[in-house]
């Protein structure tokens, strides 16, 4: 009876460390996949960085051309009011010129019909 107590014990000890050991292999196994995925996801974080990097710095250069652009229409509109204003200005004169030449006009008119 100790024979066979003892020998069933050995074969539980044979197959509990037999169940250690494949636990500690599942075990390594479950760590190696935690790391391959937290690398995975370090370099999706990355990627994922590098491309809103990316997209902001072609952001400002588009928002900096448009700066540009809006700054060139301030200008342009700024120099179109100053060419109306200077047209408004010698449309009056011309118009001024043009009445005085007719009131002149008209009082030779009046000298030569008389």
């Amino acid at each position: 009876q100790l024979h066979l107590t003892t020998s069933e014990k050995n074969e539980l000890a044979r197959s509990l460390e037999k169940v250690q050991n494949q636990l500690q292999e599942k075990e390594s196994e479950i760590k190696r996949e935690i790391s391959e995925y937290k690398d995975r996801l370090l370099q999706a974080e990355k990627q994922h960085q590098d491309a809103l990097t990316e997209a902001n710095r072609k952001n400002e250069v588009k928002i900096e051309a448009c700066h540009e652009k809006i700054s060139s229409l301030e200008h342009f509109i700024s120099s179109q009011r100053l060419e109306i204003e200077h047209l408004k200005s010698n449309k009056e004169q011309l118009n001024n010129s043009l009445k005085e030449a007719n009131q002149a006009l008209q009082e030779l008119s009046k000298t030569k019909v008389r």
